[in-house]
């Protein structure tokens, strides 16, 4: 019979306290990604109106998870030294003034329709990337001084259902908004949800159970009992020099190449190849099945990491890897669209198992309480920079080969994932203290 670790006591004074700091981080989170996955649903309403194709498209797409990869790998080692409240409030900031200034490029009618006007939205979608950035590194930055290890993978799991949220919101919102309004507002209403969570986090979240006026909390993880100077120096101990951190790094440029191939070009699928409008109920039933399913695989995730194999990350995140290879694979040959929808929702399982276990939980146990924030940035950044070849890449491929080329070209990397995660099997964080 597997044992579950001893789960830590806490004073109900504490207990409020740190669930009025998640909650706020959560939905804050939550609505961040509606400014962040709401261009995949103006996707095709920018061709239409502007007469671009699949690669000019894409090529804001690649721009943007560019910037989003190295800024979050760049901005990593900030977050850890400014701590993650300030990070969350300058990404919440900008991802409001950059989601606004994208939707009042529709009145932009002096820029023509061509590589000027292009070069507009791929900059202010670059720019609203970088200020996204912060937000992972903020979130699980603070989380990481308040939450021990063993503890870490249900409360992901938790998270990870707010942050579905948010993309539940820009489904459902997204779809509704592009078929009755102009595409802009599909812009301009999740920069209003963002600037009103921004001020809860200003008012509602601190960094670490101190700064609250709560006593100080031992996390056990890989930076446990540290007590020297958060530079470039320690960071890069810690985090960049590990083996095991590169490996996961390298997983998750695989995950992302997945990732942002399925959630950007999704949408568009629907529309072009099954020819079904966004606002139809077999879309919005399908999307709301994605968003479920993403829900129930940080849930899984998180409790079987924590409750079956003794917090151990890598062995569910290969479980979601399977998963998603043989999504793609029925996506692939599409026998019929009840089918695929089905493939939709257990692949958005799979991607969600994997991504909550390696950016949500991994970077918390290896990076530690004082270097979370970095190794977020790397696994993240990694995450983007792959997820930054599906935008000019897919898009050409779209173009030049159709939608039957589209599944084939992200299986590859969900196996090399996969075998990753065998290699990492067993992986665990040690603290300082018990280290010889």
């Amino acid at each position: 019979m597997i044992k579950r670790a001893e789960q830590p006591i806490y004073s109900p004074e504490f207990r409020k306290r740190r669930a009025l700091n998640w909650l706020t981080l959560g939905f804050t989170y939550a609505a961040m990604y509606m400014g962040r996955y709401n261009l995949s649903f103006a996707n095709k309403s920018l061709s239409d109106e502007y007469g671009w194709d699949k690669t000019q498209i894409g090529a804001i797409i690649t721009a943007a998870l560019t910037i989003y990869g190295f800024s979050a790998m760049f901005n990593g080692p900030i977050a850890d030294r400014i701590g993650g409240r300030k990070a969350m409030l300058i990404g919440s900031i900008g991802t409001v003034i950059f989601n606004l200034l994208f939707g009042l490029g529709a009145y932009l009618k002096f820029f023509g329709t061509g590589t000027l006007l292009i070069t507009y939205f791929a900059s202010v979608w670059s720019l609203n990337s970088y200020f996204q950035s912060y937000s992972a590194l903020a979130l699980i930055k603070v989380n990481a001084g308040w939450f021990k290890v063993n503890e870490r993978g249900v409360f992901s799991a938790i998270f990870g259902s707010m942050i579905q949220s948010g993309r539940a919101l820009i489904f459902i919102i997204g779809g509704w908004a592009i078929t009755v309004l102009p595409w802009q507002w599909v812009f301009f209403i999740p920069a209003a949800i963002v600037a009103v969570m921004s001020f809860m986090t200003f008012l509602f979240v601190q960094n670490i159970p101190p700064d609250a006026g709560l006593p100080p909390l031992d996390t056990d993880d890989a930076t446990s009992g540290d007590t020297g100077k958060i530079d470039f120096k320690y960071v890069f101990k810690k985090v960049i020099s590990n083996p095991i951190a590169i490996t996961i790094a390298i997983a998750e440029f695989c995950t992302g190449f997945v990732r942002h191939g399925f959630e950007q070009w999704f949408p568009r699928y629907m529309q072009e190849y099954q020819q079904l409008a966004l606002d139809s109920p077999v879309f919005q039933k399908g999307a709301l099945g994605v968003v479920l399913a993403g829900i129930a695989g940080a849930f899984i995730a998180g409790f079987s990491s924590d409750w079956l194999f003794q917090s151990r990350r890598t062995p569910v995140a290969f479980i979601g890897y399977m998963l998603i290879i043989f999504s793609l694979s029925v996506i692939w040959m599409a026998p019929s669209i009840n089918l695929v929808i089905v493939a939709f929702i257990s692949n958005s399982l799979g991607i969600s198992m994997v991504h909550s276990m390696l950016s949500g939980t991994a970077s918390m146990d290896f990076g530690g309480q004082r270097a979370a924030a970095t190794a977020t940035g790397m696994f993240d950044g990694m995450q983007y920079i792959g997820g930054a070849t599906v935008g000019i890449g897919v898009g050409w491929l779209l173009d030049n080969f159709g939608w039957g080329a589209w599944s084939p070209s992200m299986i590859g990397f969900a196996v090399i994932g996969a075998l990753l995660m065998i290699k990492l099997w067993n992986a665990k964080p040690k603290p300082r203290a018990v280290k010889q």
